[in-house]
């Protein structure tokens, strides 16, 4: 008879996302995920494989949990380029918020730090990105058809840019304690759109 598992996965996959996004994939060990999960080695081998395995489950939970909510944000009816300020305001505001700061972007921290020669977090990265550029191409289309962003613009180059700026926000606003820097390139690259 096979034996039940003695601990939420849900809930350990949470804290493992915790706190590999806390202090990144090399500074963490097994031996500090067994003490934070609170959960046997064998035990997350069995449930979500060897420490890489289980950064990617992670990985792919931080986005499963953000994706929708920047769908939301960017696809709701109504004036686009309001919705596309907000979003970029936000994650300016998120990146320069003291309890946000230092953590960061759990991609933007995984592309930093794994992408370069991680094969596998790299493709996930580059989904993250193509997905949230795909939104804010959709959003700029959208405005550009209801006559909010001139028609000499080109609303996949914008949403390329603005992609970027906002990665940018991430790093800069995780490594400087200026929020102004942040603050004042999001309004900046914002102008674009006018």
């Amino acid at each position: 008879m096979a034996r039940t598992k003695e601990f939420d996965p849900d809930a350990a996959l949470r804290s493992a996302l915790e706190l590999f996004w806390r202090r990144g994939y090399e500074a963490t060990s097994m031996t500090d995920l067994v003490e934070h999960l609170g959960v046997g080695r064998a035990s997350i081998y069995a449930t979500f494989g060897n420490k890489h395995e289980l950064y990617l489950k992670a990985l792919d939970r931080y986005q499963q949990a953000r994706n929708p909510q920047l769908l939301r944000e960017l696809s709701q009816p109504g004036p686009a380029l309001p919705a596309v300020r907000a979003v970029v305001r936000r994650f300016a505001t998120e990146a320069t918020t003291e309890g946000r700061r230092l953590s960061g972007c759990f991609v933007t921290n995984t592309a930093a730090e794994l992408a370069p020669h991680d094969t596998a977090a790299a493709r996930r990265v580059e989904h993250n990105w193509d997905h949230l550029e795909t939104l804010l191409h959709s959003a700029l289309v959208r405005a550009q058809a209801q006559g909010e962003l001139p028609a000499d613009r080109n609303p996949l180059a914008l949403a390329r840019m603005l992609l970027v700026l906002m990665q940018g926000l991430r790093v800069v606003g995780k490594a400087s304690a200026d929020p102004a820097r942040v603050r004042d390139a999001a309004e900046q690259a914002l102008t674009l759109l006018d």
